[in-house]
Protein backbone atom coordinates (compact mmCIF):
# COMPACT_ATOMS: atom_id res chain seq x y z
CA UNK A 1 0.00 0.00 0.00
CA UNK A 2 1.19 3.48 -0.74
CA UNK A 3 0.36 6.57 1.13
CA UNK A 4 -1.51 9.34 -0.37
CA UNK A 5 0.83 12.32 -0.55
CA UNK A 6 -2.33 14.57 -0.65
CA UNK A 7 -5.40 13.87 1.13
CA UNK A 8 -7.42 15.76 -1.33
CA UNK A 9 -10.45 13.72 -2.28
CA UNK A 10 -11.38 16.11 -4.61
CA UNK A 11 -11.22 19.91 -5.10
CA UNK A 12 -12.44 21.80 -1.86
CA UNK A 13 -12.54 18.30 0.11
CA UNK A 14 -9.76 17.39 2.43
CA UNK A 15 -10.00 13.43 3.81
CA UNK A 16 -8.46 14.16 8.08
CA UNK A 17 -8.51 10.88 9.23
CA UNK A 18 -12.27 9.40 9.57
CA UNK A 19 -13.73 13.67 8.76
CA UNK A 20 -13.87 15.08 6.16
CA UNK A 21 -12.84 19.44 5.81
CA UNK A 22 -14.72 21.70 3.64
CA UNK A 23 -14.07 25.15 3.91
CA UNK A 24 -14.59 25.71 7.29
CA UNK A 25 -16.70 22.65 8.32
CA UNK A 26 -15.17 19.51 9.70
CA UNK A 27 -17.96 16.34 8.64
CA UNK A 28 -18.22 12.99 10.60
CA UNK A 29 -20.78 10.72 10.40
CA UNK A 30 -22.26 7.76 12.33
CA UNK A 31 -21.42 8.06 15.59
CA UNK A 32 -24.31 5.53 17.53
CA UNK A 33 -23.95 7.03 20.69
CA UNK A 34 -25.03 4.46 22.95
CA UNK A 35 -24.17 1.21 21.28
CA UNK A 36 -22.22 -0.63 24.14
CA UNK A 37 -26.23 -0.21 25.61
CA UNK A 38 -27.54 -1.86 23.10
CA UNK A 39 -25.29 -4.86 22.69
CA UNK A 40 -25.29 -5.10 26.73
CA UNK A 41 -28.44 -6.55 26.48
CA UNK A 42 -28.46 -8.96 23.65
CA UNK A 43 -26.26 -10.35 26.09
CA UNK A 44 -22.87 -8.91 24.36
CA UNK A 45 -21.06 -7.76 27.44
CA UNK A 46 -18.54 -5.08 26.11
CA UNK A 47 -17.42 -2.25 28.14
CA UNK A 48 -18.52 1.38 27.67
CA UNK A 49 -15.55 2.74 25.90
CA UNK A 50 -16.66 4.41 22.62
CA UNK A 51 -17.63 7.93 24.17
CA UNK A 52 -14.26 8.36 25.77
CA UNK A 53 -12.63 7.59 22.51
CA UNK A 54 -15.12 9.31 19.87
CA UNK A 55 -13.97 12.60 22.06
CA UNK A 56 -10.24 12.02 21.76
CA UNK A 57 -10.24 11.09 17.97
CA UNK A 58 -12.35 14.41 17.31
CA UNK A 59 -9.74 16.12 19.50
CA UNK A 60 -6.77 14.76 17.37
CA UNK A 61 -8.41 15.79 14.22
CA UNK A 62 -9.39 19.67 15.33
CA UNK A 63 -5.39 20.04 16.34
CA UNK A 64 -5.11 18.99 11.96
CA UNK A 65 -7.72 21.32 11.02
CA UNK A 66 -8.46 24.67 11.21
CA UNK A 67 -12.28 24.26 10.90
CA UNK A 68 -14.70 26.12 13.61
CA UNK A 69 -17.93 24.27 12.43
CA UNK A 70 -19.00 21.01 12.48
CA UNK A 71 -21.78 18.89 10.92
CA UNK A 72 -22.73 15.46 11.85
CA UNK A 73 -24.23 13.58 8.82
CA UNK A 74 -26.91 11.48 10.71
CA UNK A 75 -26.91 8.10 13.12
CA UNK A 76 -25.59 10.26 16.38
CA UNK A 77 -27.34 7.78 18.40
CA UNK A 78 -27.87 3.99 17.90
CA UNK A 79 -31.24 2.85 19.50
CA UNK A 80 -33.89 3.30 16.93
CA UNK A 81 -37.63 3.46 19.33
CA UNK A 82 -36.50 5.19 21.75
CA UNK A 83 -33.54 6.96 23.70
CA UNK A 84 -31.32 4.41 26.37
CA UNK A 85 -30.09 6.11 29.07
CA UNK A 86 -26.21 5.56 28.14
CA UNK A 87 -27.71 7.54 24.87
CA UNK A 88 -29.33 10.47 26.67
CA UNK A 89 -26.12 10.81 28.77
CA UNK A 90 -23.59 10.57 25.63
CA UNK A 91 -25.94 13.00 23.32
CA UNK A 92 -26.22 15.81 25.64
CA UNK A 93 -22.73 15.62 26.68
CA UNK A 94 -21.50 15.33 23.06
CA UNK A 95 -23.64 18.11 22.62
CA UNK A 96 -22.36 19.95 24.77
CA UNK A 97 -18.79 19.80 23.74
CA UNK A 98 -19.72 20.14 20.15
CA UNK A 99 -21.31 23.81 21.60
CA UNK A 100 -18.25 24.53 23.44
CA UNK A 101 -15.59 23.52 20.98
CA UNK A 102 -17.39 25.30 17.57
CA UNK A 103 -19.14 28.58 16.67
CA UNK A 104 -21.56 26.33 14.43
CA UNK A 105 -23.16 22.60 15.11
CA UNK A 106 -25.06 21.13 12.41
CA UNK A 107 -27.32 17.91 12.99
CA UNK A 108 -28.41 16.10 9.65
CA UNK A 109 -31.09 13.36 10.71
CA UNK A 110 -30.20 9.00 10.19
CA UNK A 111 -32.64 6.35 10.08
CA UNK A 112 -31.60 6.00 14.28
CA UNK A 113 -32.62 9.77 14.88
CA UNK A 114 -36.07 9.34 15.60
CA UNK A 115 -35.44 10.25 18.96
CA UNK A 116 -32.63 12.48 18.70
CA UNK A 117 -34.58 15.91 18.58
CA UNK A 118 -36.16 15.29 21.86
CA UNK A 119 -32.31 15.76 23.13
CA UNK A 120 -31.09 18.19 20.41
CA UNK A 121 -34.60 20.52 21.12
CA UNK A 122 -33.20 21.03 24.76
CA UNK A 123 -30.20 21.99 23.21
CA UNK A 124 -31.14 24.57 21.12
CA UNK A 125 -30.20 22.42 17.73
CA UNK A 126 -32.00 21.73 14.88
CA UNK A 127 -32.08 18.46 13.07
CA UNK A 128 -31.94 18.95 9.37
CA UNK A 129 -33.18 16.53 6.44
CA UNK A 130 -29.97 17.80 4.54
CA UNK A 131 -27.18 20.72 4.42
CA UNK A 132 -26.09 22.48 1.30
CA UNK A 133 -22.50 23.70 1.44
CA UNK A 134 -21.82 25.45 -1.54
CA UNK A 135 -22.23 22.81 -4.03
CA UNK A 136 -22.02 19.70 -1.97
CA UNK A 137 -25.41 18.42 -0.70
CA UNK A 138 -24.93 16.68 2.77
CA UNK A 139 -27.22 13.97 3.41
CA UNK A 140 -27.55 10.78 5.53
CA UNK A 141 -27.86 8.08 2.66
CA UNK A 142 -30.76 5.68 4.29
CA UNK A 143 -33.11 7.39 1.86
CA UNK A 144 -33.00 8.18 -1.91
CA UNK A 145 -34.42 11.64 -2.66
CA UNK A 146 -36.15 13.08 -5.40
CA UNK A 147 -32.62 14.34 -6.76
CA UNK A 148 -34.10 16.94 -9.49
CA UNK A 149 -35.04 19.21 -6.12
CA UNK A 150 -31.23 20.19 -5.54
CA UNK A 151 -29.05 21.59 -7.48
CA UNK A 152 -25.67 20.62 -5.80
CA UNK A 153 -23.32 18.31 -8.39
CA UNK A 154 -22.13 16.35 -5.46
CA UNK A 155 -23.70 14.14 -3.01
CA UNK A 156 -22.13 13.22 0.45
CA UNK A 157 -23.86 10.64 2.81
CA UNK A 158 -22.86 7.94 5.64
CA UNK A 159 -25.19 5.02 6.44
CA UNK A 160 -22.97 2.76 4.41
CA UNK A 161 -20.18 2.77 6.98
CA UNK A 162 -18.06 1.44 4.16
CA UNK A 163 -14.85 -1.04 5.16
CA UNK A 164 -13.10 -3.49 3.04
CA UNK A 165 -12.46 -7.10 4.41
CA UNK A 166 -8.49 -7.71 2.85
CA UNK A 167 -8.75 -11.52 2.82
CA UNK A 168 -5.48 -13.90 3.14
CA UNK A 169 -6.42 -17.29 3.30
CA UNK A 170 -8.95 -17.40 6.26
CA UNK A 171 -7.98 -14.02 8.03
CA UNK A 172 -9.76 -10.84 6.82
CA UNK A 173 -9.13 -7.89 7.87
CA UNK A 174 -11.63 -4.83 7.87
CA UNK A 175 -10.08 -1.42 7.09
CA UNK A 176 -12.34 2.05 7.20
CA UNK A 177 -12.99 3.50 3.55
CA UNK A 178 -13.87 6.49 2.05
CA UNK A 179 -15.77 5.53 -1.55
CA UNK A 180 -16.13 7.98 -4.57
CA UNK A 181 -17.93 7.66 -7.40
CA UNK A 182 -20.87 8.80 -9.29
CA UNK A 183 -24.61 8.50 -9.22
CA UNK A 184 -25.93 9.55 -12.48
CA UNK A 185 -24.82 12.66 -13.48
CA UNK A 186 -23.24 13.63 -9.99
CA UNK A 187 -20.07 12.68 -7.78
CA UNK A 188 -20.80 10.63 -5.08
CA UNK A 189 -18.90 10.51 -1.22
CA UNK A 190 -19.67 7.88 1.18
CA UNK A 191 -18.24 8.74 4.36
CA UNK A 192 -16.67 5.98 6.84
CA UNK A 193 -18.26 5.50 10.42
CA UNK A 194 -16.90 7.75 13.43
CA UNK A 195 -17.97 4.69 15.23
CA UNK A 196 -15.09 2.47 17.40
CA UNK A 197 -16.88 -0.61 18.24
CA UNK A 198 -16.97 -1.94 14.61
CA UNK A 199 -14.92 -1.72 11.33
CA UNK A 200 -18.30 -1.12 9.57
CA UNK A 201 -20.11 -3.11 6.37
CA UNK A 202 -17.96 -5.16 3.62
CA UNK A 203 -18.51 -3.58 0.21
CA UNK A 204 -16.27 -6.39 -1.54
CA UNK A 205 -18.17 -8.94 0.37
CA UNK A 206 -21.55 -8.11 2.18
CA UNK A 207 -25.01 -6.67 1.09
CA UNK A 208 -24.85 -2.92 0.22
CA UNK A 209 -27.37 -0.77 2.57
CA UNK A 210 -27.97 2.55 1.08
CA UNK A 211 -30.13 3.02 -2.06
CA UNK A 212 -27.70 5.67 -3.43
CA UNK A 213 -25.77 2.55 -3.90
CA UNK A 214 -25.99 -0.59 -6.48
CA UNK A 215 -23.62 -3.80 -6.86
CA UNK A 216 -23.12 -2.79 -10.32
CA UNK A 217 -22.90 0.69 -9.74
CA UNK A 218 -20.11 0.89 -7.05
CA UNK A 219 -17.77 -1.56 -9.24
CA UNK A 220 -16.06 2.27 -10.41
CA UNK A 221 -15.94 3.77 -6.92
CA UNK A 222 -12.97 4.58 -5.83
CA UNK A 223 -11.65 3.78 -2.36
CA UNK A 224 -9.51 5.26 0.33
CA UNK A 225 -8.43 2.98 3.16
CA UNK A 226 -8.20 4.89 6.96
CA UNK A 227 -5.95 3.57 9.68
CA UNK A 228 -4.71 5.80 12.16
CA UNK A 229 -4.87 9.35 10.47
CA UNK A 230 -3.32 8.10 7.43
CA UNK A 231 -4.75 7.16 3.77
CA UNK A 232 -4.26 4.66 0.85
CA UNK A 233 -5.49 4.69 -2.03
CA UNK A 234 -6.75 1.07 -2.86
CA UNK A 235 -7.85 1.90 -6.80
CA UNK A 236 -11.43 0.62 -7.61
CA UNK A 237 -13.83 -1.76 -5.77
CA UNK A 238 -13.95 -3.76 -9.17
CA UNK A 239 -9.76 -4.07 -9.02
CA UNK A 240 -10.18 -5.07 -5.45
CA UNK A 241 -13.07 -7.41 -6.50
CA UNK A 242 -10.95 -9.33 -8.89
CA UNK A 243 -7.72 -9.44 -6.79
CA UNK A 244 -9.58 -11.05 -3.47
CA UNK A 245 -10.66 -13.91 -5.70
CA UNK A 246 -7.11 -14.95 -6.04
CA UNK A 247 -7.23 -15.58 -2.39
CA UNK A 248 -9.87 -17.52 -2.41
Amino acid sequence: MIKLKSNSLMDGVEMIDLALQINDYLIISDLHLGYEHSLNREGFMIPKFQFEKILDRLEEIKQLSPCDKIIINGDLKHEFGNISWQEWKEVKSFLEYLQDNFTEVILIKGNHDNFTRYISDKMGLEMRDHFSLENFLLLHGHQLPDLNQFKEKCLIIGHEHPCIGLRNGERVEKIKCFLKGYLKDRELIVMPSFNFISEGSDILHEKLLSPFLTRQSIDNFKVYGVEDFEIFPFGRVNDLLQASTKFI
